[in-house]
C-alpha cells in the first residue's frame, strides 16, 4: 500500500475518546429543552461561518476515515480477500444508509412519514462517504489519495463558483435555494428534502463530494497514526498537519466561504485541521501523558456510537410524540420533563442546556450498562 503502514503499533486509546466526544456533542446540540432558548455556540451558523456545533458532523466523518483504514488493514491482515473486503465495504455502507432511512421514517405512522420520507440525511451521508473513501483509497498510496482529495475539493469549488443552475443569472453561494447544490437536490429528490427548507438539503448530493474528501483526509490521518514511528513523532505530525489544514481553510474562506450546509472545500480543510489538532491533544493527554481518567465517559460513548445515535434519535422522537396533560394543557412528554424538571427553576437558556446535559447523561448510563455487559453494535 505504498506509504501506508505495514506494522501494527499500539492502539491509540484517544481515538475512542475523540469519537465519543463527537457523539456526545451531537446528542447535546440535537436535544435542547427548547429550540427557542439555546446558547449561541450550541446553534449552527445560519449560513456562512461556523460555530462549535458545526464541527461535530465533519469530526465524525473524519473519524470514520481513520477507522476505515484501521479496519481494512486489520481484515487484510487476517487474510480476507479483495472480494471479501469489497463486499464488506458495500454491506456496511448499505446498512448505515438503511439505518438512516429507517430512523427518519420512525415511527412509520402516519403513512406520509414513509411516502414523504426525506432521502438525504446524516447517516446516509456517512454511509456513502465510507463506501467511497474505502474504495477510492484501497490499493492506493498516500500521494494518490491526496490527489483524489484535491480533485474533489478543487472540482467542487469550480462547480459552485462557475456553474449557475437553470433560472439563476450568475453562480451564487449567498442564497441557499439558488445554489447549484439546491437545484440538483430538487431535480433528483423532488420534495423528499429537508422539511425546514423544502428547496435544498444540508446533506444533499453535490455537497457529498467534498464530504468524501473529509473522509479521505481521515484515511490519511489513520495511515499516519498506524505507522511504526514513535508516538511523539506521530502526534507532532498530526499537530502540524492540523495547523496547516485549519489555516489553509481560513485563507480559502476569503473566496469560498466556510459553510457547513454546502460543505464547502474551505470547510473541509478547516474542520479536518481542527479534528487533527483535537485528536492529537487527546492522544497527548491520554496516551502520551497517561492522563485518561477524565475521558472514561467519552470512551464509553466512543465504543458504541451507532447505538447512541440511533437509540437517542428514537428516544427523542418518542418524547416528542407521547402526550400527557399538565396544568390542564396537553403537552408532549419532552415538554413535561423540560418544564417540570428544568424550566421551573432555571433561566430559559440554562434550563434548555440542563435538559440537553441530562439527555447526554442518561445515554451515558445506558451505554455504560451495555459496555459492562459486552453489548457493542458493530455494523
Amino acid at each position: 500500500m505504498g506509504t501506508a503502514a505495514r506494522a501494527r503499533p499500539e492502539r491509540i486509546a484517544a481515538l475512542d475518546a475523540f469519537r465519543g466526544i463527537t457523539i456526545a456533542g451531537m446528542l447535546l446540540v440535537n436535544n435542547p429543552g427548547t429550540w427557542d432558548a439555546i446558547y449561541p455556540p450550541l446553534e449552527h451558523a445560519p449560513w456562512h461561518g461556523w460555530t462549535p456545533t458545526d464541527l461535530i458532523f465533519p469530526f465524525f466523518v473524519f473519524v470514520v476515515g481513520i477507522t476505515t483504514h484501521l479496519s481494512l488493514v486489520a481484515r487484510a491482515g487476517r487474510g480476507d480477500s479483495d472480494r471479501a473486503l469489497t463486499l464488506r465495504i458495500l454491506r456496511r455502507g448499505g446498512l448505515i444508509v438503511l439505518f438512516g432511512l429507517l430512523l427518519q421514517a420512525f415511527p412509520y405512522v402516519p403513512v406520509d412519514r414513509i411516502t414523504q420520507l426525506r432521502f438525504p440525511g446524516v447517516l446516509q451521508r456517512i454511509g456513502v462517504c465510507y463506501v467511497a473513501a474505502a474504495l477510492l483509497s484501497r490499493r492506493r498510496d498516500n500521494r494518490a489519495v491526496a490527489i483524489i482529495t484535491a480533485i474533489l475539493l478543487l472540482g467542487y469549488w469550480a462547480l459552485q463558483a462557475l456553474v449557475a443552475p437553470p433560472g439563476v443569472a450568475t453562480p451564487t453561494l449567498d442564497v441557499p435555494q439558488d445554489t447549484l447544490s439546491a437545484w440538483i437536490d430538487r431535480t433528483v429528490f423532488g420534495e423528499h428534502l429537508w422539511r425546514q427548507s423544502h428547496t435544498w438539503d444540508p446533506e444533499g448530493l453535490l455537497s457529498t463530494l467534498p464530504a468524501i474528501g473529509t473522509c479521505l483526509l481521515g484515511v490519511l490521518a489513520g495511515r499516519w497514526l498506524a505507522t511504526s514511528r514513535a508516538l511523539p513523532e506521530r502526534l507532532n505530525g498530526l499537530f502540524a498537519a492540523g495547523a496547516i489544514g485549519a489555516m489553509t481553510g481560513l485563507v480559502w474562506n476569503w473566496v469560498f466561504p466556510i459553510n457547513k450546509n454546502l460543505w464547502t472545500s474551505s470547510y473541509v480543510l478547516f474542520t479536518a485541521g481542527l479534528a487533527c489538532l483535537t485528536l492529537a491533544t487527546c492522544a497527548w493527554l491520554i496516551d502520551a501523558r497517561g492522563r485518561g481518567r477524565w475521558a472514561a465517559p467519552a470512551v464509553t460513548y466512543g465504543k458504541n456510537p451507532m447505538v447512541a445515535f440511533i437509540g437517542s434519535g428514537v428516544m427523542a422522537r418518542l418524547l416528542g410524540m407521547l402526550h400527557l396533560t399538565m396544568g390542564g394543557e396537553s403537552v408532549t412528554l419532552q415538554q413535561a420533563i423540560y418544564r417540570g424538571g428544568f424550566a421551573s427553576w432555571l433561566a430559559p437558556r440554562n434550563a434548555s442546556l440542563g435538559f440537553a446535559i441530562g439527555f447526554v447523561a442518561l445515554w451515558y448510563g445506558i451505554l455504560r450498562l451495555l459496555e459492562r455487559r459486552g453489548v457493542i453494535l458493530k455494523v
